[in-house]
């Protein structure tokens, strides 16, 4: 990586770690130069407006997101074994500490442009459906797997399993509740058998986040 892309991933990663603290609303310029001890007119050679600094804060968010959530759990076996590690390693992410402080940005964000149209919105609506139809492909390999009934409907699990880390995300960051991740996960299991079909994955009862305790 370049020196000007180091600087630019550096930026960002700073932005999206004061965003999960003040919001994407709370986020500008003026206050993340501050954090950087850098001039505000370099900032904003860099990006020009505040929703473009939040549009490439969302964005690299969403990378993040990926790299340390989705991706890992791909090294896991089709069917449970991948749904499990993709549940275990959003829950790290969620009550993650130090430079992501404040939780999930783009779960934060969705309270905050749930009804405010515009730019940042349209970014967080298509990612987050983009999220979600890749958690009804990975429950649909494991109907395929056979450790799901066949009957279930990838759909509606989702709902349900987005549901869960949005209770956790509440329950942890706004009343303080550190049973809250172990609480989710009991829900998920619940879950699980109430769907789970004939074949048994291989696997074992607790499936360790494959991205690793994020620091």
């Amino acid at each position: 990586m370049r020196k000007g892309e180091q600087t630019r991933t550096l930026i960002l990663n700073e932005a999206v770690a004061l965003a999960s603290q003040v919001g994407l609303e709370g986020l500008s310029i003026g206050s993340l130069a501050g954090r950087l001890a850098m001039s505000k007119s370099g900032l904003f050679a860099h990006f020009g407006s505040k929703e473009e600094l939040q549009l490439q804060t969302l964005r690299q968010a969403q990378t993040l997101f990926y790299e340390q959530v989705f991706s890992p759990a791909l090294k896991q076996p089709r069917g449970l074994p991948r749904l499990r590690a993709l549940f275990s390693n959003w829950l790290v992410w969620v009550e993650r500490k130090g430079d992501l402080s404040g939780g999930c940005l783009m779960l934060a964000a969705s309270a905050e442009y749930h009804n405010r149209p515009g730019a940042v919105r349209d970014l967080l609506v298509a990612g987050q459906r983009e999220l979600r139809g890749a958690i009804a492909k990975a429950i649909r390999l494991a109907i395929d797997e056979g450790h799901l009934k066949p009957q279930t409907d990838p759909w509606q699990l989702t709902f349900e399993l987005f549901g869960i880390v949005l209770a956790a995300q509440h329950d942890l960051r706004l009343l303080g509740d550190a049973r809250a991740p172990e609480r989710a996960g009991d829900a998920l299991e619940r879950l699980i058998e109430a769907h789970r079909g004939f074949q048994s994955p291989q696997e074992t009862d607790t499936i360790e986040p494959q991205g690793g305790r994020l620091p």
